[in-house]
């Protein structure tokens, strides 16, 4: 098995509304797509291999990076639909979408938890779908040769973080609520099992003239 160092992606669209307005890059997840690559090289970190997701903003921070690895684009790796599903939540159980930040809070686990038991008719793709093609999409990447990196989603990543530590929905949503864009995770094959070992690491934002840099929104 492999190391695997899963990256967010850099800050997108934070005012969108659906799926399609909120995939591309901010001019400040573009800059950080930048500063990663530029950490990574400096740090001479050593990966053999890059995957990315099939959305514009996995791509567009893979290409900020600037690495010398040609990536491997799986749509396994893509972001569950929270648009789509907050619509759905809220056209089904009057649930409605936040307005202000604080009560995207308590939305989030709120949208999981009805994905989970099955209560959003219409769904892009169910809990129990979406959790297999993330762990069948991390196992053949891990069964691979030499460290990978892995350009992704935070509601991806705080999934695969719940699989690997049988986290709650709830717990799960708060993970993916904290994990900044162009953030480091890694996990590391111990005892045949891929363990984490790195969570939400911004070495490249935690300077103080890019305090304001380090975002989650």
């Amino acid at each position: 098995m492999s190391t695997i160092t899963l990256i967010r992606h850099g800050q997108a669209n934070s005012t969108a509304k659906d799926e399609v307005s909120y995939d591309k890059l901010s001019n400040l997840g573009h800059q950080q797509a930048a500063w990663l690559g530029d950490h990574l090289r400096a740090s001479g970190a050593h990966h053999t291999r890059l995957y990315t997701g099939t959305l514009q903003r996995h791509i567009e921070t893979a290409e900020g990076m600037a690495t010398d690895l040609e990536p491997v684009r799986d749509a396994r790796l893509n972001e569950l639909e929270y648009f789509t599903l907050a619509h759905l939540l809220e056209q089904q159980h009057g649930i409605p979408f936040p307005t202000e930040q604080p009560h995207f809070i308590d939305h989030l686990p709120t949208v999981f938890q009805h994905w989970k038991d099955d209560k959003l008719d219409g769904a892009p793709e169910t809990y129990a779908q979406f959790q297999t093609r993330i762990s069948d999409a991390l196992r053949e990447i891990a069964e691979g040769t030499g460290p990978a990196l892995v350009v992704t989603s935070g509601g991806l990543i705080a999934h695969i973080f719940g699989q690997q530590m049988e986290l709650s929905v709830a717990a799960t949503a708060r993970t993916a609520i904290a994990i900044f864009h162009t953030s480091l995770h890694q996990l590391h094959p111990i005892g045949g099992h891929l363990s984490p070992v790195l969570f939400n690491a911004t070495p490249h934002l935690d300077v103080p003239a890019r305090s304001l840099s380090k975002t989650n929104i």
